[in-house]
């Protein structure tokens, strides 16, 4: 239970610092593109390797990290990519940062389809973010400000990054469960 409970603080804090980067990234816009870049392909490793070693832990409901394998292992490559390599992704920074978004949102409402078969109640806030968050990654694929606003698309990556977060964060406390184990105390 020991990885369970460390996959879980992993998870609660990378997703902490996400809300952190994109609140940042709402208040300045103006960060340039190269340091988001960087701290951005950052925090997407760190993120995967939580993501891997929650994969690999007892999980009770198995919910939460049901499709981190694969997932965080990608979110290590693409991380280490971005933090390495940031002069050539900088021109596919939104197509790469959207298509994980949207990825994850889309993987985390099957997560609240599956929580709510488990008889959770909070599968709808888990739904309601990953909608949200599926729609905002989506939004910076699309990128509606053609190039030419860039304060507007950081501000726009900086919500994504925001709401990102928040979602991360309800399926961390709402479906990661770990068993106490109750110490034995002779009468």
């Amino acid at each position: 239970m020991k990885a369970v409970r460390i996959a879980k603080g992993g998870y609660a804090g990378s997703s902490a610092a996400f809300c952190a980067a994109g609140i940042l990234l709402l208040l300045h816009p103006e960060i340039s593109a190269s340091v988001i870049c960087k701290v951005m392909g950052i925090l997407l490793a760190v993120c995967g390797g939580f993501k891997i070693c929650g994969y690999l832990s007892q999980d009770l409901y198995r919910l939460a990290f049901q499709f981190d394998l694969a997932g965080g292992i990608l979110a290590v490559i693409l991380g280490l990519l971005m933090a390495v390599r940031s002069d050539s992704v900088l021109r596919f920074l939104n197509l790469v940062l959207g298509i994980v978004v949207l990825m994850d949102g889309l993987l985390k409402i099957q997560t609240a389809l599956d929580a709510r078969r488990f008889g959770m109640e909070q599968w709808r806030v888990i739904g309601g973010a990953a909608v949200l968050a599926s729609v905002l990654g989506l939004m910076i694929i699309l990128d509606p400000f053609g190039g030419s606003g860039a304060a507007g698309a950081v501000m726009l990556l900086g919500l994504t990054l925001v709401m990102e977060g928040l979602l991360n964060l309800c399926v961390a406390v709402y479906t990661i469960k770990t068993t106490r184990v109750k110490e034995y105390k002779p009468r």
